[in-house]
């Protein structure tokens, strides 16, 4: 048996134990402290477990190559047959942006109280 599944056990055994106790006296701080500390060891152990699962899972993807999604791969092979210019460039190679036009003026009408006399 392997350690990570030894210590899940262990554990788990020792935080019901802990529960039932603390059920049958639920004022008692002592049993609620060693409830605690029961759950504070199990989830211990289950970050273990996550860390290990993460760490099969990563080999596992490490051996496959990841596949270029279709939006991007067809995105490459039509700036490659631009030659370079991925449409952030202006026509004929200037580099220098365009001029953005100005934002127009907001006209303010003032209302004199006078009933628009």
């Amino acid at each position: 048996m392997d350690e990570i599944q030894q210590r899940l056990q262990d554990t788990s055994k020792n935080c019901l134990d802990a529960y039932g106790e603390w059920v049958t006296k639920k004022n008692d701080t002592k049993k609620q402290e060693d409830l605690h500390s029961a759950i504070h060891e199990l989830r211990k152990v289950s970050s273990r477990l996550e860390i290990e699962l993460a760490i099969s899972e990563r080999d596992e993807m490490a051996s496959k190559p990841l596949p270029i999604p279709p939006h991007r791969s067809s995105k490459r092979s039509k700036g490659a047959s631009d030659e370079g210019n991925n449409g952030d460039h202006n026509k004929a190679g200037d580099d220098k942006p365009k001029a953005r036009r100005k934002p127009g003026k907001k006209t303010i009408t003032i209302d004199s109280g006078n009933g628009g006399e």
